[in-house]
């Protein structure tokens, strides 16, 4: 068996194809990062207004108990 690149060099050129090949990993691994960075966003504001909610519930309950 033969190695398909026999050096480092050879494989980041990927046989004239090395432009296009890392740049569509890089673009890849910039939308991954993307929908991480996002999730992680939307995940802290949604807790951020089920707190404020909650304790909006709690006022309105508080407020009715009292005559």
């Amino acid at each position: 068996m033969q190695p398909y690149f026999y050096s480092f060099q050879e494989f980041l050129a990927m046989g004239k194809h090395g432009m296009y090949v890392w740049s569509t990993w890089g673009l890849t691994l910039i939308v991954v990062l993307g929908f991480v960075l996002y999730s992680v966003h939307q995940r802290r504001q949604l807790v951020k207004d089920l707190k404020i909610q909650h304790t909006r519930q709690q006022q309105r309950k508080q407020a009715q108990r009292r005559p």
